[in-house]
C-alpha cells in the first residue's frame, strides 16, 4: 500500500499575455510557458508505478473513477492530484511520468513527473514494495531527462528551460509510516529516538535539495506532511481513543517545524528564495478539524476501503464505494479525494504566509512573468 508524504479559491490565470493575480489584473506581463517537474510519493505519482514490479500501484478500478477519462491512471485518487491542480492553475497541460512512451518530442519540453509510490527521504523506506523509484534514482532520472532535452534543443536551451521550470516535491511521511512505524521495534525505531530520527531525515532531505539545486532547479516548491496520524487507515489501526494517532501526530509536529526552518537556512546560503514551503498540515488541518466548513460530511472515513473508517487494506472492486466523492475528504485509506486536492492547491497557488512560505504560487508566478 503506497502511502503518502503529505496532505499534502483563487487561481492565477495566464492568459493572451495578462496575468490574473488574486482579483488583480496585472496588463502588459507577457505570459510564459514554463516546464514542471515532479518528485516524491504517491501523492503526487501520475502513474509511474504503472510500468514496475510493484504492489505499490493505482491501476485498476475504481481508481480515476472522476478522472476525465473515468480510468485509472495510476494517480492514487480518485480523479485529478496536487500536481495535475497545479498545472491547470499555470494554464498548462498535466506532464507525463518519465516513464511513460509518450514523453518523448516536444512533450518532453512541458516536463516530467519522476515521482514513485512508496518512496521516502531514506533508501530503505518502502521497502516491502519492491521495485519503486526511490529518490537518489528520481534525481538520476532528471539528469538523465536534461540529456535527453539537450539533445532536442541544444545544451544551452535545455539549462535555461530547467532553470526557469517549476519542481514540486512531496517526501517524506512514507518515511514514518512505512518506515519508523511500520512494524513494532522496527530497525530505525531501534536506531533513533522519534526526535533523532527527525532530525536524521532533515538531514538527509537537505541533501536531496541541494542535489536538485545543482542539477539546475530554481524554483522549488516544498511540502510537508499532513496530518499523519489522522487518515483513515492510522485511525484504523492506531487511533488513540477514538481519534488520531497521537504518535504520528507528534511525528509532524517534530518533523515540519523543523523542515520551515531547513528551507529558510538553504535560501538563506544560495542568498535567493529558490526553495518554497508549503505547510501542507495546516492546509489538511482545516478540512480535518471543519469538514463541514469545506462541504464534506466526513473526514474521518474514507470513500473507498474497509473495515473501520474504511481504512484497511487497499481500494480494490470489491470495497466499499461512496456515491459523492465530494462528500469525503480521503478517497481511500491514505489519500486525499480530488476536492481536497483542490483545497490544498488553492492554498498553495494563493495562501498566506501562514501557508506559504516566503510567498505563494500566484506570487512566484507573477514575479517570475517580469523576469
Amino acid at each position: 500500500m503506497a502511502v503518502p508524504s503529505g496532505f499534502v479559491g483563487t487561481m492565477v490565470v495566464i492568459l493572451f499575455g495578462v496575468v490574473v493575480l488574486s482579483g488583480v489584473v496585472v496588463p502588459g506581463v507577457e505570459a510564459k510557458s514554463r516546464a514542471f517537474f515532479v518528485f516524491g510519493d504517491s501523492l503526487v505519482d501520475s502513474g509511474n508505478n504503472n510500468y514496475l514490479a510493484t504492489t505499490a500501484r493505482a491501476d485498476s478500478p475504481p481508481y480515476g473513477i472522476d478522472y476525465p477519462s473515468r480510468k485509472p491512471t495510476g494517480r492514487f485518487s480518485n480523479g485529478r492530484n496536487i500536481p495535475d491542480l497545479i498545472s491547470e492553475g499555470m494554464g498548462g497541460e498535466s506532464v507525463l511520468p518519465y516513464l511513460s512512451p509518450q514523453l518523448k518530442g516536444d512533450n518532453l519540453l512541458n516536463g516530467a513527473n519522476f515521482a514513485s509510490a512508496g518512496i521516502g527521504i531514506l533508501n530503505d523506506t518502502g521497502a516491502q514494495f519492491l521495485n519503486i523509484i526511490r529518490m537518489y534514482r528520481q534525481l538520476d532520472y532528471f539528469e538523465e531527462y536534461q540529456q535527453r532535452v539537450s539533445i532536442l534543443i541544444g545544451v544551452g536551451r535545455a539549462k535555461k528551460l530547467v532553470n526557469q521550470a517549476l519542481v514540486l516535491i512531496t517526501v517524506g511521511g512514507n518515511d514514518f509510516v512505512n518506515n519508523y512505524y511500520l512494524v513494532p521495534y522496527s530497525a530505525r525505531s531501534r536506531q533513533f529516538s522519534l526526535q533523532d530520527y527527525v532530525k536524521y531525515l532533515i538531514v538527509e532531505y537537505r541533501k536531496l535539495l541541494m542535489r536538485l539545486y545543482d542539477l539546475g532547479a530554481r524554483r522549488v516548491l516544498v511540502t510537508g506532511t499532513g496530518p499523519m496520524g489522522c487518515v483513515p487507515a492510522e485511525l484504523a489501526m492506531r487511533g488513540t481513543n477514538g481519534g488520531c494517532s497521537a504518535e504520528l501526530q507528534r511525528a509532524a509536529s517534530l518533523y515540519n517545524p523543523q523542515l520551515q526552518h531547513m528551507i529558510q537556512g538553504l535560501n538563506k546560503k544560495i542568498g535567493k528564495d529558490v526553495f518554497i514551503a508549503a505547510n501542507t498540515a495546516r492546509m489538511h488541518n482545516d478540512f480535518v478539524n471543519n469538514p463541514a466548513a469545506y462541504g464534506f460530511t466526513t473526514s474521518r472515513i474514507a470513500c473507498c476501503g474497509q473495515g473501520p473508517y474504511n481504512g484497511i487494506g487497499l481500494c480494490t472492486p470489491l470495497s466499499n464505494l461512496c456515491p459523492n466523492r465530494n462528500l469525503h475528504a480521503f478517497w481511500d485509506p491514505f489519500h486525499p479525494t480530488e476536492k481536497a486536492n483542490r483545497i490544498i492547491v488553492e492554498q498553495i497557488m494563493s495562501g498566506s504566509k501562514r501557508y506559504m512560505k516566503p510567498m505563494n504560487l500566484s506570487t512566484v508566478l507573477a514575479l517570475d512573468a517580469t523576469k
